[in-house]
């Protein structure tokens, strides 16, 4: 695959994952707050979760998913404290999916 093709794919898989896979429930829910039905870090590490394997599975790269989750929790986790809003959460997430685009140049095969 293409570089530019894999970065496309990876903003996709972003938007599914942060708009398609996350229910109200989820995106209330990772944030610390009152009347959660789980602790609010078992929802944010479930969402990042789901964008690390997006990532894994776009890239073949195992590690890059585990980068993902972490990178995804921790940008989510800043919004929650509310350090930025939408506009800049998102600018982040897909700044990490060129990263992750461009470390596959040195981690895949040519």
């Amino acid at each position: 695959m293409e570089l530019f093709d894999l970065f496309l794919m990876l903003a996709m898989g972003h938007f599914l994952g942060d708009f398609g896979l996350q229910s109200n429930r989820m995106a209330k829910e990772k944030c610390p707050g009152p009347g959660h039905s789980l602790p609010w870090g078992y929802w944010l590490t479930a969402h990042g979760a789901i964008h690390g394997l997006i990532v894994a599975l776009l890239t073949g790269v195992p590690l890059l998913g585990l980068a993902e989750w972490l990178a995804h929790m921790l940008i989510d986790w800043g919004k929650c404290r509310g350090w930025y809003q939408l506009l800049p959460d998102q600018g982040l997430h897909l700044f990490c999916k060129l990263l992750w685009t461009l470390a596959c140049l040195f981690l895949l095969p040519r």
